[in-house]
């Protein structure tokens, strides 16, 4: 092999991609990302991303791999495993799955046979593909059955749950989602799914960082088993884990995900994950996880007083809800406008919404990623402000005039909570 391959960079040697990579890192910049399910991670994790740890394959778990070569990965991952335990106060830990939707997975595997019912939140109320969409796996292995919220309060209602699974009888239980903004009552369900045999297992993918951070109820003192992303909230890596206090399913939980639903580990994302699971640690991470959940108040308050519903009323997480046919537009209409002002949104759907993409009227915002940036009340409230005033614009057909109104101002803030 020639030097050159150890000392070109992407620009020598792809300039497409290259310039790809550096356009997307300007964007970021200068964007306000609202996305959810997205954030900023450190310059620790992104060294950790483009380690030479990459080039290490190993199957197996530290102290028992099927390659030799594994003693620092071992570490790494060693490292990981504990800093979990500690952070989320549980008995086992695994971090090895490569998304949220294969931690889910590993978990079916172990706990259900194909065929078997299972009892999650509805798309449309806030639930996640993963929990038994038809066009995923898992509702195709499972039969799946949805809960949804009450058509008034756009809350869980927990006596209906009641109801559904009792009629419904499932294997499994499963509490979390992509769009549920309000605070999940882990007891209850998980009183819920012993009455009626089921296990109990919480996807907490979006509120990881959160509950890390002590702003929301831990669901680990009541379900049978917690997976979650450490994206999203937890501010990491893109990758899955699997909590439980159950340490008899260790072995079980170990084969579910290696040889069970997955091979090789991402080695250098396991290093990323061990960093920001030890970021989660540190104090100012819970000043952090107040400061995401106060942002988000901050901006569901300044978008209601601007005559923009919200999904449920408000929030009690990162994330904002809104439902924008109360301007008389969609959700696509709304995300449009935003982008062409650099805020980064996403259309989704509310409850009782159309089953067709192109006509969901809600849009999701997340304070994640603008809380890591340093935006606090005051910047929430210029931005709720410049959000509401694009909507109105998208809604009266003047978006055209009030795009290069709101540009600057977005531009500004950027400037003021620069990254990397």
């Amino acid at each position: 092999m020639t030097p050159q391959h150890f000392a070109s960079s992407a620009s020598q040697v792809d300039p497409l991609i290259a310039r790809a990579l550096d356009d997307e890192r300007k964007r970021q910049r200068n964007q306000i990302e609202l996305i959810a399910s997205e954030n900023i991670v450190s310059r620790a994790v992104l060294d950790a991303l483009g380690h030479e740890m990459t080039n290490k394959t190993l199957e197996g778990y530290p102290g028992n791999r099927f390659h030799g070569g594994g003693r620092f990965v071992d570490v790494v991952e060693q490292a990981a495993i504990d800093r979990a335990r500690e952070l989320f106060g549980c008995a086992y830990a695994n971090v090895q799955p490569h998304s949220g939707s294969q931690a889910n997975l590993a978990v079916f595997y172990m706990l259900l046979k194909p065929g078997d019912r299972i009892l999650s939140l509805d798309l449309a109320a806030g639930g996640h593909l993963s929990h038994g969409l038809r066009a995923n796996l898992s509702g195709r292995w499972f039969e799946a059955a949805h809960y949804g919220v009450n058509p008034e309060t756009e809350v869980i209602d927990y006596d209906a749950l009641e109801q559904s699974a009792r009629s419904v009888q499932p294997k499994m239980l499963i509490a979390g989602g992509s769009a549920y903004p309000r605070t999940l009552d882990f007891e209850r369900m998980a009183w819920i799914a012993k009455e009626v045999g089921a296990w109990f297992h919480v996807d907490m993918a979006h509120i990881a960082g959160l509950v890390a951070g002590g702003v929301h109820p831990s669901p680990l003192p009541y379900a049978d088993i917690v997976t979650c992303t450490t994206t999203k909230t937890l501010r990491g890596p893109r990758g899955g884990l699997i909590l439980t206090d159950n340490e008899d399913w260790s072995k079980r939980l170990q084969s579910s995900v290696f040889p069970g639903v997955q091979g090789s580990i991402h080695t250098q994302v396991i290093a990323a994950k061990a960093i920001c699971l030890g970021e989660a640690l540190r104090p100012d991470f819970k000043a952090y996880a107040a400061a995401v959940q106060s942002n988000a108040r901050t901006l569901a308050t300044t978008l209601t007083q601007r005559g923009i519903r919200l999904v449920s009323g408000g929030t009690d997480t990162h994330l904002v809800l809104l439902d924008v046919s109360s301007k008389g537009i969609v959700g696509k209409q709304a995300e449009s406008v935003l982008e062409r002002a650099n805020i980064t949104a996403n259309k989704n759907a509310i409850p009782n919404d159309s089953p067709r993409p192109p006509e969901w009227v809600g849009l999701r915002l997340g304070t994640g990623a603008v809380t890591t940036r340093g935006f606090g009340a005051a910047e929430m409230t210029i931005l709720g402000g410049l959000i509401a005033d694009l909507i109105d614009a998208e809604a009266a057909g003047q978006a055209d005039a009030a795009v290069p109104t709101a540009a600057p101002a977005v531009a500004e803030l950027c400037a003021a909570f620069p990254i990397y």
